[in-house]
């Protein structure tokens, strides 16, 4: 039997579109059990519980463009989700990189964490998500002429990522639907020069910094009227003074950074989340700096 434990991942941090996302200290786990024959699942919805199931259809992938020589009869898949879904905390990647792993260990491939973050991106589209949640902690990865570039950013300990969530969904296709096919010029060096800035304020532990690092132009102000009191809740986390505040992925989760010990900070935007019309929880979380891994039991 395997367990496979893959992290939450937030995507984008402002600036850093399709490319730049990190790794956050919660957990989806997925157990896999080998069987003579067949296929079963265990803890998902009825309506996944098939052979559309992205972890189950993501090892198939595997196996298909992999070939290896040991391939399992059957499989049973249980399912622990701790990670909201479609909210924009990397849970559709939570279940490629867990097939995809789990396919690794289970067929003897001994792939790389490269090679293995070459298939998700195959499969994911882009490594936003992906990387991080294979790597830890805060990524920044792409693809050019069929080669993987990417290198890890180290962020500082002390930074609380308050992950705040609705309860409403949001696709990442619909998010994606009313974003721009051309940006301004000027857009492009606004992000460019917001990006650079960001990783240097977190490689410097110049948090000062990231307030300003987190501001967008290629995404946020596009996504914001998808989601209810987008720009009420940044301009309160902003007015509370928290270390900057971004949209986690497409959302509608938004995330907004504070400091260890900034208690009160927490308490005053959970009390202002409960005066709005929708449900809002707040998942107080850090930065993993491992990622994905797993363990035969």
């Amino acid at each position: 039997m395997l367990e496979v434990y893959v992290p939450a991942t937030s995507a984008n941090i402002g600036p850093g579109y399709d490319c730049l996302g990190l790794c956050l200290d919660l957990f989806n786990k997925f157990t896999f059990e080998e069987l003579e024959s067949g296929l079963q699942f265990e803890g998902c919805d009825e309506a996944f519980a098939n052979e559309d199931n992205l972890v189950y259809k993501t090892m198939l992938f595997f196996y298909d463009k992999v070939k290896p020589k040991k391939i399992p009869k059957g499989i049973k898949i249980s399912f622990e989700n701790n990670i909201p879904i479609c909210r924009g905390l990397g849970s559709s990647s939570t279940c490629i990189v867990a097939g995809l792993m789990a396919a690794n260990v289970l067929s003897e491939a001994n792939l790389s964490k490269d090679e293995i973050l070459k298939l998700a991106i195959e499969l994911e589209g882009h490594p936003d998500n992906v990387a991080p949640a294979i790597y830890g902690n805060m990524i920044i990865a792409f693809m050019e002429d069929g080669n993987l570039y990417h290198e890890s950013i180290e962020v500082p300990k002390e930074i609380r990522f308050l992950a705040m969530v609705p309860d409403f969904e949001l696709s990442t296709e619909k998010a994606r639907a009313v974003l721009p096919k051309e940006i301004p010029h000027k857009d492009g060096v606004f992000n460019v020069s917001r990006c650079a800035l960001l990783i240097a304020a977190f490689t410097k532990n110049n948090l000062d910094l990231v307030k300003v690092a987190c501001k967008d132009k290629f995404h946020q102000d596009y996504r914001s009227h998808l989601i209810n009191n987008y720009d009420d809740i940044v301009a309160y986390a902003n007015k509370l003074d928290s270390l900057g505040t971004f949209l986690s992925g497409a959302g509608p989760t938004i995330m907004t950074l504070v400091k260890d010990g900034d208690d009160e900070i927490v308490e005053k935007m959970k009390s202002y989340l409960s005066t709005l019309e929708n449900n809002w929880q707040i998942l107080d979380l850090h930065c993993d700096p491992n990622g994905a891994y797993y363990k035969e039991v």
